[in-house]
């Protein structure tokens, strides 16, 4: 078994202290714990259980990634599940399956296609493999009903969620099986990118879209870089599925994320495993993908009830809080006494560290907040902000600098245009999932997906 280091690796100094993880922690290593973390860096470390119990605390914060040779499983352990229903769902089901049994792709122990009361009812008129089988709902209950449908037929130890508008590629499934070489990961997902199309709405989702998180693993928990994935794919253990109720019916969005953070606090593992990618259809057009947008957003306020605290639209040390809105009131001196304050009291705080990796934590915290803050006020908080810029003057260039800001730093960054040319698709994409956000707080009660959290530096950890 080998590991991979998270980009947030950094141990400075004499070596003695590392800072990694999703959120950042300290850890204190001993002289043999930094040792064989410096081995570790080389891809020298021992194989001995001892290691591989240091290294597991580092996986378990998110400063390490396993690499598995293989797995238990092979993919006659898997059952795919395929929730589906509109108008003309039949042809993309059908597609899927041919995907799934198409020659050289591994042999699944079953398929369970369960057609979620489709106004025309799912039927085959070609050849199916005779793993497969065709469930129905006589009334629509959404996608995590449909699922628990096919999971309650499931006799594998795996099951695999795949959505009609995925596009599998050869070899997806492998990658995921590895992971369950440790018994306490319960669900491991792929990277889904969307899939190139025609048009202006395919080009943005090929680039922006939410299903998409990124290039590198992670461990998937609240509060952390990936903080969910979606049930576009996913692949999880039966058995513990089963012990917590599966997805909650009653939500039509979200129900992927209320997943995730259930098996998380249940004390089971996710991971997000980007060396396996499949492709996701784009909307097909402006109106259906700001549609799907304000149904996310809906989903905010059911989520905040049920998960506290965890859908706060930023989360920031108070002291970077203050700086950014010292700012937003032009207060430039303020501000920057602030930051500089606060960036010396956390050298004190952090005497392990060199001074210069504290300054620079400290930067990179005030630079991820004011990014943090602007996504807010042009994400959820626009229904406030917008009047309030339209009627105070002074309000009007904190949220045109949110508005454009984080554009022009991701042009400046990546030496590329491309980010100002999708910043108006942008603009509208957070706007409507802002609505649905507001939309959920007034139908719900529950402020929750609104209201900012300000935490501490984080905690520390030995080694």
């Amino acid at each position: 078994m080998r590991y991979r280091l998270d980009s947030s690796w950094r141990r400075p100094g004499d070596g003695q202290v590392l800072v990694a993880g999703s959120p950042l922690r300290l850890f204190r290593l001993s002289t043999g714990g930094a040792q064989v973390t410096a081995m570790l860096e080389h891809g020298e470390a021992p194989d001995t259980a001892a290691i591989h119990q240091l290294f597991d605390r580092f996986v378990a914060a998110g400063a390490l990634h396993p690499v598995y040779s293989a797995g238990p499983f092979t993919a006659a352990d898997v059952t795919v599940v395929v929730p589906a229903y509109g108008d003309v769902p039949e042809q993309l089901v059908q597609q899927l399956v041919e995907q799934l049994s198409a020659p050289g792709a591994a042999r699944l122990g079953a398929v369970i296609v369960v057609d979620d009361a489709s106004p025309t009812p799912i039927s085959f008129h070609v050849m199916v493999p005779p793993c497969f089988s065709l469930l129905r709902h006589e009334t629509n209950q959404g996608p995590g009903a449909a699922r628990n449908t096919g999971l309650a037929e499931v006799a594998s130890p795996l099951v695999a969620f795949v959505d009609t508008d995925v596009v599998l590629s050869p070899g997806w499934l492998e990658p995921l099986l590895a992971h369950f070489a440790d018994p306490l990961v319960a669900l491991v997902a792929p990277r889904v990118v969307g899939l190139p199309g025609d048009g202006r709405v395919a080009e943005y989702e090929e680039r922006h879209s939410p299903l998409d998180l990124g290039p590198e693993p992670a461990r998937v928990a609240a509060g952390t870089r990936v903080s969910y994935v979606p049930a576009a794919a996913l692949v999880c253990r039966v058995e513990v599925m089963r012990e917590v109720g599966g997805f909650v019916d009653s939500l039509r969005f979200g129900e992927d994320v209320d997943l995730v953070w259930r098996l998380a606090d249940g004390g089971h593992r996710c991971r997000y495993e980007p060396e396996s990618v499949v492709h996701h259809r784009a909307r097909p057009t402006l109106l259906a993908m700001l549609r799907q947008r304000f149904g996310y957003g809906r989903s905010a306020a059911p989520l905040a009830a049920r998960h506290p605290g965890a859908l706060a639209p930023v989360r920031m040390s108070g002291w970077s809080a203050a700086t950014w809105l010292l700012l937003a009131m032009r207060r430039p001196l303020l501000a920057g006494g602030v930051a500089v304050g606060t960036t010396a009291a956390l050298v004190r705080k952090l005497h392990d560290l060199p001074p210069s990796e504290s300054a620079r934590l400290a930067g990179l915290g005030h630079i991820a907040a004011g990014r943090q803050f602007a996504s807010a006020v042009t994400r959820v908080w626009w229904p406030v902000a917008l009047p309030a810029a339209m009627l105070l003057r002074r309000a009007r260039l904190p949220v045109l600098a949110a508005l454009i800001g984080p554009a022009l730093y991701d042009a400046a960054r990546s030496h590329s245009t491309r980010p100002l040319t999708d910043a108006p698709l942008a603009t509208l994409d957070q706007m409507a999932y802002g609505a649905g956000v507001w939309a959920g707080v007034l139908a719900e009660r529950n402020a929750g997906p609104l209201t900012p959290e300000f935490t501490n530096w984080p905690p520390r950890g030995g080694g």
